[in-house]
């Protein structure tokens, strides 16, 4: 077992686990550590705890310290230098012409390298613009490349549910979605009802679709042919997942048909498949919303 702190460098980012040595260390604050980045401030999420060794990324760098007055000051100048480099570097494209949208300027805590992270629908050759930086900065300059998703994690905004997102609050990664959960959850399949604000697929469907596939695996399918208690046959109109309730349109005598409630207990049916089918049409609707971006990760330490 290695004993182990977890840190956070962004809101809502990933987790990296160091060293706490002799330091007494408690969740919520600061400290000053060393990454692959080079030395940067970060947030104590979890407190010092035992973890597996195959949990550890080997070597387990240690924390230099607990952050001082001084350090919290260094990063309220960085914080304000990044404001400036921004501008500048917005110049600096429309000089260069460049298709690319910027999204953030980020320095390290020790200054030894700008980071500006962008947008664009293809590759980009920035290398005139890197040298106009450096020049300017006078530092190693970064310029990173990152998906829609990212850019709405960075900038953050408001929901459709009226909540702050998920992705800038508190979802460290981003889950894999897809149209097939929206239609597990007899969700419309009308891409502005599913998207988020990035235009991807909203990443809350992920979090009722295990309850809702344990209850589609009790129901039948819209369409399935069903036998009643009463030995009437019918086909399934439509189903309400969580009331476990079908409507069945009933085959009554003289060819006369009428629509009826059931419990899905009282049904007799074949299991569902285990794959809900989308048609052609639903398909080439929503295939936009299930291209993934070759985004890059943000909190590369």
């Amino acid at each position: 077992m290695t004993k182990v702190i977890g840190v956070r460098f962004r809101p809502a980012g990933k987790i990296y686990f160091f060293a706490p040595g002799k330091l007494t260390i408690q969740q919520g604050d600061h400290v000053i550590v060393e990454t692959a980045r080079g030395v940067e401030y970060g947030r104590v999420v979890s407190g010092p705890k035992e973890v597996k060794d195959e949990e550890v990324v080997q070597p387990l760098k240690p924390v230099i310290r607990i952050a001082t007055e001084q350090d919290e000051k260094t990063v309220s100048k960085n914080k304000e230098k990044e404001k400036e480099a921004f501008q500048i570097c917005l110049e600096k494209i429309r000089k260069h012409g460049l298709e690319m949208k910027l999204i953030d300027a980020e320095y390290t805590f020790d200054n030894n390298k700008v980071l500006f992270y962008f947008t664009a629908d293809g590759r980009i050759d920035f290398r005139e613009l890197v040298k106009d930086l450096a020049a300017v900065f006078r530092t190693r300059i970064e310029l990173r490349q990152i998906g829609v998703r990212d850019e709405t994690k960075i900038r953050g905004g408001i929901g459709i549910c009226g909540r702050p997102l998920c992705c800038s609050t508190y979802l460290s990664e981003f889950a894999a979605v897809s149209i097939k959960m929206a239609k597990e959850q007899n969700l419309s399949l009308n891409p502005t009802k599913i998207s988020g604000v990035c235009g991807r697929l909203m990443c809350c469907l992920t979090n009722e679709e295990e309850t809702y596939e344990e209850l589609n695996s009790q129901l039948p399918s819209v369409g399935d042919n069903v036998t009643t208690m009463d030995g009437l046959t019918g086909t399934v109109h439509s189903l309400s997942v969580l009331r476990k309730q079908v409507k069945v349109i009933v085959n009554l005598e003289n060819d006369e048909k009428e629509i009826r409630e059931y419990k899905a207990e009282e049904l007799k049916f074949k299991p569902r498949r285990k794959k809900s089918k989308i048609s052609k049409e639903e398909m080439k609707k929503l295939a936009e919303l299930e291209k993934n971006e070759g985004a890059s990760k943000l909190d590369d330490k």
